[in-house]
């Protein structure tokens, strides 16, 4: 077999199934080698930004490494942002990238460039086979790396002549590392610090934000009267009715100061002490208050699941943890606002639901609302880089056909990947895309009053650059561009019934909520 056909053979045996691209002519093989090895399915689409926020949805919600092949630097350059986001996110993907034939760039054709470089700054290994011999002991060890603990991102450069050689074989899959447990040294010290009954913050994230993790928060904050909170912007948060409910950390520092005043102690499981989004002159970087002390549980990439089921055993043996009931909002009625859209979509969710969620300033009122629906998913961008949401939400799909996938994206964020919505139709997944326009980059003008609200600083009113309104941006026109049926809504029933409708029928459709940013 050739090279590409190696590669291929390689990740498809070790249980990859999903390769998500945008490919050129240095692919062609790897195109060609697709039809060798049917048990990878590939999935274009037309932009490398969408394939790998796919290829993150994917994995998120599958579990396991899905795969993207992408077509040399630029093609890499294109889908760097939102493997950005897949990086924080600790998401296993897998990334080939066709490269020039290895005699070729020498002369420095157009498309020449450093793709290690762009591999290396996502911090995981980059691997470039010399021959076809090569591609699947590279393959199986990039796919192994995918693995290690919590996760990560990596790459491997394939020459055009190293994938149309013949020589390959298919390598047998590298074991990964497993999870590293938390010392029973670290879990005595801990459960000190807790019967102490000085006041402590518990912050959760990554793996805790599922059934096992948040039950145990729940068992330790019952028995101990610890404050819980969840981190920002998690990977993937198991929330509804049956489940404990924590509030997320706010993304201003004096948000955050004030939900951690007056602690003396923080402990972290599953994610980092807070830090401020953003650098004010006026506020601290670091957001656990001066004075408390910061105890690390489990570090990224340990078994902080594990860790707190053991934590709850020694501090909270005989304690069941406070679950939410199931409960939800009526149907509102009237103009839509930032609050009553966030009630329709609590009161009409399904069971099982996936929800994306990159509604950034329209939906601060979303998690309240949801609380006490069915039990379901929420996927959320990590790394702060826009236009996550319409591919996260393509992978989500992808990996779970069987679940109504609802992706609930502001109207910034849909402009950077709408393209996405051309693979939703055609793949035919079953997504509803509710896109949240309030004409505007609403959060930058938040950003904008507080800076300006600064000393030094009297310009309160909101500049040009932020608004989106001139011209105005026919979502409806967009989708039917791309073969999705649509509709526009103004007021909280109309929602309600393009909602109920969309969800009700299969395969994809677009609506588009139009909310005032500040009603």
């Amino acid at each position: 077999m050739n090279g590409a056909e190696a590669l291929l053979r390689t990740l498809a045996d070790a249980g990859v199934e999903v390769l998500f691209t945008n490919p050129g002519t240095t692919e062609l093989h790897l195109v060609g080698a697709l039809e060798s090895v049917p048990e990878l399915r590939g999935v274009l689409a037309l932009f490398e930004g969408v394939v790998t926020g796919a290829a993150d949805g994917y994995a998120r919600i599958a579990g396991k490494p899905a795969a993207t092949l992408l077509h040399l630097g630029p093609g890499l350059a294109y889908g760097l942002t939102n493997l950005h986001n897949s990086r924080r996110a600790n998401s296993p993907v897998v990334n080939i990238v066709g490269d020039h034939a290895t005699f070729h760039t020498a002369f420095d054709p157009p498309l020449n460039s450093d793709i290690a470089a762009l591999g290396g700054w996502l911090q995981g290994p980059v691997r470039r086979p010399e021959d076809a011999a090569g591609a699947g002991p590279d393959g199986a060890a990039t796919l192994a790396a995918v693995l290690e603990p919590p996760g990560q991102i990596a790459t491997v450069i394939m020459p055009a002549d190293v994938s149309w050689s013949d020589g390959g074989t298919a390598a047998p899959p590298m074991p990964p590392r497993a999870t590293p447990a938390v010392s029973q040294d670290v879990l005595t010290r801990i459960a000190e610090v807790l019967r102490a009954g000085e006041s402590t913050a518990l912050i959760i994230g990554g793996t805790v934000l599922r059934e096992s993790g948040l039950l145990a928060a729940g068992r330790i904050a019952a028995s101990t009267g610890v404050r819980v909170f969840q981190e920002l912007y998690s990977n993937r948060v198991e929330r509804g009715a049956g489940l404990p409910m924590f509030p997320r950390l706010g993304f201003y520092p004096d948000q955050v100061l004030d939900q951690l005043h007056g602690i003396r102690h923080a402990i972290v499981a599953g994610t980092k002490a807070p830090v401020s989004f953003f650098a004010y002159s006026d506020q601290p970087s670091l957001l656990v208050p001066e004075g408390a002390q910061t105890h690390v549980l489990a570090e990224v990439g340990q078994d902080a699941v594990g860790a707190l089921d053991r934590l709850a055993d020694l501090v909270a043996p005989d304690t069941t943890a406070p679950v939410t009931e199931p409960r939800r909002p009526a149907l509102p009625t009237g103009n839509l606002t930032l609050r009553n859209w966030t009630d329709v979509v609590a009161a009409l969710l399904p069971e099982r639901a996936i929800v994306i969620d990159e509604s950034v300033s329209s939906g601060t009122a979303l998690a309240a609302a949801t609380a006490g629906a069915p039990r379901h998913d929420v996927l959320m961008q990590t790394g702060g880089a826009m236009g996550d949401g319409l591919p996260l939400a393509v992978g989500a799909a992808v990996a779970a056909p069987d679940r109504p996938v609802l992706a609930l994206v502001a109207d910034g964020c849909v402009m950077y990947t709408v393209t996405a919505l051309w693979t939703q139709v055609r793949e035919g997944l079953n997504i509803t895309n509710v896109v949240l326009n309030n004409r505007a980059y609403a959060i930058l003008r938040q950003e904008w009053e507080y800076f300006s609200n600064r000393p030094g600083h009297t310009n309160p009113d909101g500049n040009p650059l932020f608004d989106l309104a001139n011209p105005q941006i026919d979502f409806v026109g967009l989708a039917n561009a791309f073969g999705m049926p649509a509709s526009r809504v103004t007021t909280a029933e109309q929602l309600a019934e393009q909602l109920s409708r969309a969800l009700a029928d299969d395969g994809p459709h677009l609506i588009e909520a139009v909310i005032p940013a500040a009603a």
